[in-house]
């Protein structure tokens, strides 16, 4: 028995086909993985399952019985809930007002919170969803936040619960967390489809794998232990996908072209940023890693002339810098380049060209402005050649950069910071929300520009980035560098218990003891 067929969905948006004759299938009490580079149609096809889109054509099936899902709560009321990748809590209610939101039980007419957290115990307890109901949203963890959108989707009653890209921002310890919790659910009979990017996980977690490339769908699979990674790869994009990332060392000497001596930022009263010195050398990667809210973005900012320091100093190529004349500007200038971990916030505007963002921040320099005044011909023989170069999919340097794909819109960012030749890059989530094939391009890019000298700090959240690309790992805890080695003396669960407060030496003696 199937839990959602999708026949022969097509949805138009004016000049682009988004989705064209989808067929899904997807089974009662199975883990179903959506597979597919950016703009291969998996967030539409599923945005029409949960009636945020109306198709074109094609007709949906829910639990064996034809439906029209004009709106997300016809979608509630048939038993399918969506997880956003981004989500949708109130932060400073609880999580027992979060979750019964909409469906609040009363006592004499008024909002029951006694029998609401009881309710939210209950269901968390029966699905192993270890939560506070009474503790605020904005207190919690971004693996606990997950779990109460997941618990907001089961109080309504759902069936069928559809995630987006769940894993983006978890660490290894909270994936596995994850993965537990969504068996249970499979095993309580509930349908689960996941829209995600990584290979691995679809491989250890779906039951059945459907890949879409460009609006269609090009396989659906049951997964075996035969499939692997390059198989689900070049299905998705076409061709045969690079999944390692060669790397030689750099010779000679490492200089330090950048470095934080004793770097204090403090907020509210608190440090955000505690005593933090880190050099970053020529022909190195240095990799940051940590759970989101540990101060990577303050660390940024300071580097890249966004924020102020508290205390301590900014160093580039051996000399402090001035604090009160560190700017965006100042650093664009001295050769500092800057891959900003939230694109659509601060790598580029939306409604701008292509073109204009290419030049975005250098757009005061020569030759793309003369006396005040924007050189047109300069700025759009630049842009058509780093477009090109950096393979950016468009039909024209003047189309919005808002019309582009994720994977594209990367690359306007990318081509526009390596184009200017930078001493320093500084490179946030450089591959967040991006496919594989654009992975594997971001990837060898900035090995490119490691390899060609440059110092590279890169602050991800995807580990198996970080010790794919990183010469050296820093962890970041609570504003704190709290341990440093080669990349190579790491793997996946140490840093994970390094990035949680785990220390080094108790991370030692767990690791002698297993």
């Amino acid at each position: 028995m199937y839990a959602v067929e999708m026949h022969g969905i097509t949805k138009q948006f004016k000049n682009v086909l988004a989705n064209s004759n989808v067929e899904l299938m997807v089974k009662r009490g199975e883990i179903h993985s959506l597979l597919g580079e950016n703009g291969a149609g998996k967030s539409t096809l599923m945005n029409i399952l949960y009636g945020m889109y109306a198709p074109t054509s094609g007709q949906v099936v829910v639990q064996g019985k034809p439906v029209v899902i004009e709106n997300p709560l016809k979608a509630i009321e048939l038993g399918i809930a969506m997880v956003h990748q981004h989500f949708m809590l109130i932060e400073p209610l609880t999580v027992a007002e979060n979750v019964v939101l909409g469906y609040e039980p009363k006592k004499h007419g008024c909002f029951d919170m006694k029998k609401a957290v009881e309710e939210v115990n209950t269901l968390a307890d029966q699905y192993g969803l270890h939560v506070d109901a009474r503790q605020k949203v904005e207190e919690l963890s971004v693996g606990t936040k997950q779990r109460v959108e997941i618990l907001k989707a089961l109080y309504r009653k759902a069936d069928i619960l559809i995630l987006d890209e769940p894993t983006a921002v978890l660490t290894p310890q909270e994936v596995s967390d994850l993965f537990r919790v969504l068996r249970k659910l499979r095993e309580s009979g509930k349908t689960i489809i996941i829209i995600t990017h990584k290979l691995k996980e679809t491989l250890e977690l779906a039951d059945t794998v459907t890949v879409l490339r460009k609006g269609q769908v090009i396989a659906s699979l049951p997964v075996t232990e035969q499939m692997d990674q390059a198989q689900l790869a070049e299905l998705m994009v076409g061709r045969i996908v690079s999944l390692e990332t060669e790397k030689q060392p750099v010779p000679g000497e490492h200089e330090v072209v950048m470095a934080l001596r004793g770097a204090v930022v403090t907020r509210d009263k608190r440090n955000v940023l505690d005593d933090i010195s880190l050099e970053i050398r020529a022909g190195e990667i240095l990799g940051i890693a940590g759970v989101e809210g540990n101060g990577q973005t303050e660390l940024i900012d300071v580097l890249t002339g966004l924020q102020r320091l508290s205390g301590g100093a900014v160093v580039l190529q051996g000399k402090q810098l001035p604090a009160g004349r560190i700017t965006p500007r100042s650093m664009l200038a001295a050769g500092v380049g800057h891959i900003p971990e939230d694109r659509g916030k601060r790598g580029f505007v939306g409604g701008f060209t292509i073109a204009e963002n290419i030049v975005l921040g250098y757009h005061r320099n020569q030759p793309f402005a003369r006396h005040g005044l924007i050189n047109r011909k300069a700025r759009d023989e630049f842009a058509d050649r780093v477009a090109r170069q950096y393979d950016v999919r468009m039909d024209s340097i003047q189309d919005t950069v808002g019309s582009l794909s994720g994977g594209n819109q990367q690359k306007v960012i990318i081509g526009r910071v390596f184009a200017q030749d930078p001493k320093v890059i500084i490179a946030a989530q450089p591959t967040r929300g991006v496919d594989i094939g654009a992975i594997e391009y971001i990837h060898g890019e900035l090995v490119k520009m490691r390899d060609a000298g440059k110092a590279v700090l890169l602050i991800s959240a995807d580990l198996d980035e970080l010790m794919r690309l990183s010469d050296k790992i820093a962890v970041l805890y609570d504003g704190r560098i709290v341990d440093r080695r080669d990349a190579s003396e790491y793997d996946e669960r140490t840093l994970g218990a390094l990035m949680t407060g785990h220390t080094p030496d108790s991370v030692e003696k767990e690791v002698k003891q297993a």
